[in-house]
């Protein structure tokens, strides 16, 4: 490498082959400038103008420089004058890509002066002549590590420089604009895969977000770096875009692992997709290595091809498991790498053939990053298909574990009305058997007590008998109330009809009843059997105390919708003036029968008449 200022003997040029930079309006190819290429990086300083140069032209190259340059160092030799009488400025252009070059300057007492370097940031040189000078320029090249490296070497003018770094950079701006589009698309799915990681902590999300935002970055930064110089450029074809599709493939592939649970679903397909990423990882190690601290560009390409084969490789094997294990999920991932295979395979088309007219569907990147954006679009539906179905399973489980939870409270309820079902049923059968065996024997006893007076019997006798008879009644009634066994409609309706008519014997009263043959098969609940016989026992107590009358109708009708019970008396009717303010009779009445929603009313109509109208439930 060239440092410092060394003493060297110039080769002497004749005068035609000096290029006259003042003559120049815009950009010219040094077609015929002299070359050097130092094979083993060995030549002394001192030595180079003494070695034997070549013409570029008789290179032929077309337009990428041979392989077996790339590792090795090239000198130009500029052979400049300034025909003008002003000092002239002009920049020297190589071409693509380096890791920067240097440009020495032959004095005019043989000495080699190292010009300061200001090509680092965009590739240009600018060189400055006196007038009417001539001057000779060593230029060193160390190329980037990239096959796409060009060599192009050009003067330009000053004042042409700007135009020429956007005609350079911007020659296919339909290019530059559907690349940032497609960047930008990757970006969007980049934040959309992060959002998604956050709202639901599902670590296939978070790889999916890694994987986009390295091809987001590769295909940005290709963009960004397109027929650009200088160290970052140079940085990011040799090095970075490799280690950004090494790092997106070792994360798609987590993914891949993630999104299938190929560790449960797939074990086999598991165990391949491990040894990749170790492969991917040790590819990557390898390959930083050889750019780093190696010349073996031959080595560092080939692993570079295969990693890309081995990308396609596992597009392969996903469309082939898809179409083996006929998995929805697997689908989208198989269409995706299809779509990734078919569009990579017309950008190799393009890359081979090279079309002559510029159009941005004829770019072999074009294709490229149309592949990423429709697989990671398929990705990303798959994401989201996967997403719904385990919402749906999530939802599902959770209305299941509401289910059992409310069956164990229906049955722990069932359990407990059981229990106490039970436990009426014990008390009914306890009265019975022993109440009730007591009060009938009181009654039996005092009717006995009165046969043997005679006729003039004891008053409280007479009233023993009585009060006893009506505790018999009203412990059958609670007894018939409480027991399970009279649990449905027509059983209530029954009781009460025969109640009715043993309530009404040796009264006077004629008691009529009309029931329905076709009575709603129904259970009713010992609350509400209860309730509706202690206001109907009420009603006929009001009747036989207060109606003076002759005669009851009692009329059970079923309508559609409904069942109306009505109770009518002939009697006197019914004064609503003179009920006692805070009677607790018909309030009681009306109190019960809300409680069971069954509609209370009581009316005068030729004396009086007792409603109650049940609403049947909608089936």
């Amino acid at each position: 490498m060239l440092t410092g200022v060394y003493s060297a003997k110039a080769q002497v040029v004749v005068e035609k082959d000096f290029t006259d930079i003042a003559s120049i309006n815009d950009s010219l190819f040094l077609k015929d400038c002299l070359v050097l290429i130092d094979s083993f990086k060995s030549f002394e300083p001192g030595q180079v103008i003494e070695m034997d140069w070549k013409s570029l032209s008789s290179y032929k190259i077309k337009p990428f420089i041979p392989p077996s340059w790339i590792t090795k160092r090239v000198y130009l030799q500029l052979n400049l004058c300034n025909n003008d009488s002003n000092t002239t400025t002009v920049y020297f252009y190589p071409g693509l890509s380096y890791n920067g070059f240097k440009t020495i300057r032959v004095s005019s007492n043989n000495l080699l002066e190292p010009q300061q370097d200001f090509s680092r940031e965009d590739g240009f040189q600018p060189i400055t002549l006196p007038a009417f000078q001539k001057q000779t320029f060593i230029v060193e090249l160390n190329f980037t590590k990239t096959s796409k490296s060009y060599l192009l070497p050009q003067i330009i003018n000053k004042d042409y420089l700007v135009k020429y770094q956007k005609i350079l950079y911007y020659g296919n701006e339909m290019q530059a604009i559907v690349g940032y589009l497609i960047s930008g698309t990757l970006l969007m799915m980049f934040f959309f895969s992060i959002a998604n990681f956050v709202l639901s902590a599902k670590r296939e999300f978070l790889l999916n977000g890694c994987y986009v935002g390295c091809m987001f970055l590769l295909i940005f930064l290709s963009n960004y770096f397109n027929k650009k110089s200088g160290m970052a450029s140079s940085l990011f074809l040799s090095y970075f875009s490799f280690f950004l599709l090494s790092v997106g493939m070792l994360f798609y592939i987590g993914f891949t692992r993630k999104f299938l649970d190929t560790r449960i679903n797939f074990p086999l397909l598991d165990k391949v997709f491990f040894y990749e990423q170790a492969g991917f990882l040790v590819l990557l190690i390898v390959f930083t290595y050889l750019n780093f601290f190696s010349n073996n560009y031959r080595l560092q390409n080939t692993l570079e091809n295969i990693l890309k084969i081995i990308a396609l490789l596992i597009g392969i094997v996903y469309i082939v498991i898809a179409f083996l294990q006929r998995n929805k999920l697997l689908n989208y991932l198989a269409v995706g790498n299809a779509l990734l295979i078919f569009f990579a395979i017309i950008s190799f088309y393009f890359l081979l053939f090279q079309p002559g007219y510029k159009s941005v569907f004829i770019k072999p990147i074009f294709y490229y990053e149309l592949g990423i954006v429709s697989e990671l679009i398929f990705f990303l539906l798959g994401l989201t298909y996967k997403n719904r179905v385990e919402l749906i399973e999530t939802i599902q489980q959770q209305e299941a574990m509401k289910l059992e939870a409310e069956m164990q409270l229906y049955e722990s309820r069932i359990a407990i009305l059981n229990a106490q079902q039970q436990e009426r049923n014990r008390i009914s059968a306890d009265m019975h058997d022993d109440l009730g065996a007591g009060i009938t024997s009181i009654r039996l006893y005092s009717e006995l007590a009165k046969n043997k007076i005679d006729k003039n019997a004891l008053p409280e006798i007479e009233k023993i008998s009585a009060s006893a008879n009506e505790l018999l009644n009203n412990m059958n009634a609670i007894i018939w109330t409480m027991s399970s066994n009279n649990n449905s409609f027509a059983d209530m309706i029954i009781y009460i009809r025969s109640y009715a008519q043993e309530y009404f014997d040796n009264t006077g009263i004629t008691c009529n009843i009309e029931i329905p043959d076709d009575l709603p098969e129904f259970a009713i609940s010992s609350q509400a059997r209860r309730n509706v016989f202690l206001v109907i026992k009420e009603a006929l107590n009001n009747i036989l105390k207060h109606a003076n009358a002759t005669a009851v109708y009692i009329t059970l009708t079923k309508e559609p919708d409904r069942l109306l019970l009505n109770i009518q008396d002939n009697g006197n009717g019914i004064d609503f003036n003179k009920i006692r303010r805070f009677g607790n009779g018909l309030n009681n009445m009306k109190r019960r029968m809300d409680e069971m929603n069954i509609i209370f009313s009581i009316e005068n109509n030729n004396g009086t008449l007792v409603k109650l109208q049940y609403l049947l439930p909608t089936p």
